[in-house]
C-alpha cells in the first residue's frame, strides 16, 4: 500500500511563488508516489481577522491554483477543511492531551505573542492542535512542511504517542518532510524574511497570478548587495535568496549557475530569473483562468472532495470517541 500524504494550503492571502516552489509543484509530482490528501485549510486562516468576501476568493484561489499546477481531484482528495466538521471536533478532544506547556513552546505563538501581546487569540495558542487533528484524521505517515511547519508536526506526534499510550493504538505516528531544495523562499524585499502572501509589502512576494511585467518589476527591484560577483553565498541573503529561486525552477547545479553567470552583473541576471519565472507560472496562470471560467466547477469540486474525505474523518472520529468513553 502507498504511504499516506496530507498537506494543507492556509487561504490567508493569495498563494505566491514560495508556495509553488516550496510545496506545491512537489505535491503534484508526488501525487501518484503516495496516496495523497490535500486540504484548504480555511480554519487556520481565521486565526486572524480576514474580510469575507476576501477570504472566499482566497479560497477560490487557492483551490484553483492547486488544480492549476497540476494537483488533480481525481488521483488525490481535494477538499475545504470547514466542510468536514470532524477536524474542529478532533481539535477539541485533543486538547484534552495536549499540556499547556507543549503550546506555550510554540515558536510561532512565541512570535505572535511577543507582537501581540494579550491581544493575540486563543486560536493562535490553539493552531497546532487543529493541524493534530487534520494530520491525525487520515491515519497520516507523511507530512511535507516547511521548516517552520516542523514544530507543529513533532506536537503531533506527541500528543499521537500520549492518546495511544493511554488508550492503545489509535493514531498513526506521522513523519514530516522539508525539502531540500526550495524549502524556504525568502522575500524580496526584505530576504531575511520569508516569503509571505499574508505578511509584508507587495514588493516582498511574487502571487502566482501577478502579470509578466509585475513579476519582472518585482524582481528588478529586489534587494541585492554592493558586490558584483553573483555566488552562492549565505552571507549575502539577496542574492544568494534570488539564486535560490533560479536554482529551484532550472534544477541546475551551483557550479552551472555561477558559470553561466559569470562575469555578468546583477541587472543580467534579475533579467534571466524574472523570465524564468514569467514562463513557469504562464501555463498555470493560463490553466487556472479556464478553470475559473466555467461556474460553479470550483465548488463541485470541493464538494466531491468533501465527499471523500468525510467517511475517513468519520470513522477515526468515532474510534476516538469509543476509546475516550463518548462513543
Amino acid at each position: 500500500m502507498k504511504k499516506r500524504v496530507f498537506s494543507g494550503l492556509k487561504p490567508s492571502g493569495s498563494p505566491q511563488l514560495g508556495n509553488y516552489l516550496g510545496a506545491i509543484r512537489r505535491w503534484a509530482a508526488e501525487q501518484d508516489i503516495y496516496d495523497s490528501i490535500f486540504c484548504i485549510v480555511d480554519l487556520h486562516a481565521i486565526t486572524v481577522y480576514l474580510d469575507p468576501a476576501e477570504l472566499r476568493q482566497y479560497i477560490t484561489e487557492g483551490i484553483g491554483l492547486l488544480i492549476a499546477s497540476g494537483i488533480d481531484p481525481d488521483r488525490s482528495i481535494l477538499f475545504q477543511q470547514s466542510h468536514v466538521h470532524e477536524h474542529s471536533e478532533l481539535a477539541w478532544l485533543l486538547n484534552c492531551y495536549i499540556p499547556m506547556g507543549w503550546m506555550q513552546r510554540m515558536t510561532q505563538y512565541k512570535e505572535k505573542a511577543l507582537k501581540q501581546k494579550e491581544q493575540v487569540s486563543v486560536g493562535v495558542f490553539d493552531y497546532p492542535s487543529l493541524m493534530a487533528a487534520d494530520i491525525l484524521l487520515y491515519d497520516t505517515d507523511i507530512v511535507p512542511v516547511g521548516e517552520d511547519q516542523k514544530q507543529h508536526v513533532e506536537l503531533t506526534r506527541d500528543v499521537a504517542q500520549r492518546f495511544n499510550s493511554i488508550y492503545g493504538e489509535t493514531f498513526v505516528l506521522p513523519e514530516p518532510t522539508v525539502a531540500e531544495v526550495g524549502a524556504r523562499i525568502m522575500g524580496l524585499e526584505d530576504p531575511t524574511k520569508k516569503m509571505s502572501k499574508s505578511e509584508g509589502n507587495e514588493g516582498q512576494y511574487i502571487h502566482m497570478l501577478d502579470g509578466p511585467d509585475v513579476i519582472r518589476r518585482k524582481i528588478m527591484r529586489a534587494t541585492t548587495d554592493s558586490r558584483r560577483e553573483i555566488r552562492f553565498d549565505e552571507d549575502r541573503p539577496g542574492i544568494y535568496n534570488l539564486l535560490g529561486i533560479y536554482q529551484t525552477i532550472s534544477g541546475e547545479t551551483n557550479k552551472e549557475i555561477e558559470a553561466r553567470f559569470e562575469g555578468k552583473g546583477y541587472g543580467d541576471f534579475k533579467k534571466e530569473l524574472a523570465e524564468l519565472v514569467v514562463e513557469t507560472m504562464r501555463p498555470v496562470q493560463e490553466r487556472y483562468r479556464e478553470l475559473t471560467a466555467e461556474p460553479g466547477r470550483i465548488d463541485a469540486i470541493l464538494k466531491a472532495g468533501a465527499d471523500k474525505a468525510h467517511p475517513m474523518a468519520e470513522k477515526k472520529l468515532a474510534e476516538v470517541r469509543q476509546r475516550i468513553g463518548l462513543g
